[in-house]
């Protein structure tokens, strides 16, 4: 026993402590457990664990009520077609990205086009992936809200164009988009921006391509026709110039009846085939493709770019299959070295 103090009436008094119990570490373990002398599970006994349970249920009921009622104020708030925030409110904000396709499933590649056209493996993997690609687009389009649109037919509220892969001229899976000659194609597409209406270029504009300016100056070309939004391309460098002969465009430029977009079911951005003639082979060739609208901002930066693209081609071959660039004005055909004629939708004039 151990003696202890108390003042009482004056004097000293002593009084007792209890001695701490000699027990093993497994007999204070299960005594943690269960302490037979209360009846205690864990410290506490049946009651108290009742009461911490009922206090729990309530405190958490409580929780799960307060964010059902946030949640469901949240989506009466939030409509699935329309985002809340639109155009310069928007993160996105109101000039629309240029993409191209294809793109290497490398990510060490990054925007680089690599193949030889005489390796047949090398062309059925890029081909392969345009077909992904255009995997949408060649889907049937006959659902009730397809309809055929045209600059003078523009598609009502709910319905979606047409998008006709007919248009896209020598870039085709028969010849295999290119890729088996010197004069591969890609595929150029806007980001969507909801809301979001271009304001066309309808007369010839400085640094436009001259063919793109005389087009653009043809009085017999109809007003609605000029409303697109029109895509250029061309080398980087002086030296990437010199080494192709040219660009076809399948159309040329993307029509202005697909806009506003409007994130109406079935609807399909439109795309536009560029072929690129004639690329010296074994010479990395940067090209740099960009979009023409008054509202499209262009920035030819390479940290900051805007209203335009850039991406790099590479044709490994000994000898290119050579094809003219373009096309005879009345006939309105290209030709190839083999003999074969293709009518394409037309680089002198849009879709």
């Amino acid at each position: 026993m151990v003696a202890g103090k108390s003042e009482d009436n004056g004097g000293v008094k002593e009084f007792q402590f209890h001695q701490q119990l000699n027990e093993t570490k497994w007999q204070t373990f299960k005594k943690l457990i269960y302490d037979p002398s209360n009846n205690a599970v864990f410290g506490r006994t049946g009651k108290s664990w009742g009461q911490l349970l009922l206090f729990y249920s309530i405190f958490y009921l409580i929780l799960a009520a307060m964010f059902a009622i946030c949640m469901q104020g949240l989506l009466a708030s939030i409509d699935e077609k329309v985002p809340t925030w639109t155009l310069e409110r928007s993160l996105i904000g109101t000039n629309p990205g240029l993409g191209f396709r294809p793109i290497s499933e490398r990510t060490e590649e990054g925007s680089l086009i690599w193949y030889n056209m005489t390796n047949a493996t090398q062309v059925t993997r890029w081909v392969h992936l345009i077909d992904e690609f255009l995997e949408p687009y060649r889907k049937e389009q006959n659902g009730e809200n397809f309809v055929n649109c045209d600059f003078d037919r523009h598609p009502r509220e709910g319905k979606v164009c047409v998008t006709d892969l007919s248009m896209l001229g020598n870039c085709n899976a028969k010849r295999s988009y290119g890729y088996n000659t010197s004069s591969p194609c890609i595929f150029l597409k806007l980001n969507r921006i909801y809301n979001w209406e271009p304001k066309f270029f309808t007369t010839p504009q400085k640094g436009m391509p001259a063919e793109l300016q005389q087009f653009l100056s043809n009085d017999t070309v109809s007003q609605t026709e000029k409303e697109q939004i029109w895509v250029s391309c061309q080398g980087q460098s002086d030296v990437d110039k010199e080494n192709l002969k040219g660009f076809n465009y399948y159309p040329k430029g993307f029509a202005g009846y697909y806009y506003p977009y409007k994130n109406v079911e079935n609807y399909l951005s439109p795309i536009i085939a560029v072929e690129i003639v004639n690329i010296t082979p074994n010479v990395i060739v940067s090209i740099e493709c960009r979009a023409w609208a008054d509202n499209i901002q262009y920035r030819n930066s390479t940290l900051n770019r805007e209203g335009s693209v850039q991406f790099e081609i590479l044709v490994d071959a000994a000898a290119p299959i050579q094809t003219k660039l373009v096309v005879d004005e009345e006939r309105n055909v290209v030709e190839t070295a083999a003999g074969t004629t293709t009518q394409p939708t037309s680089s002198k004039s849009p879709s």
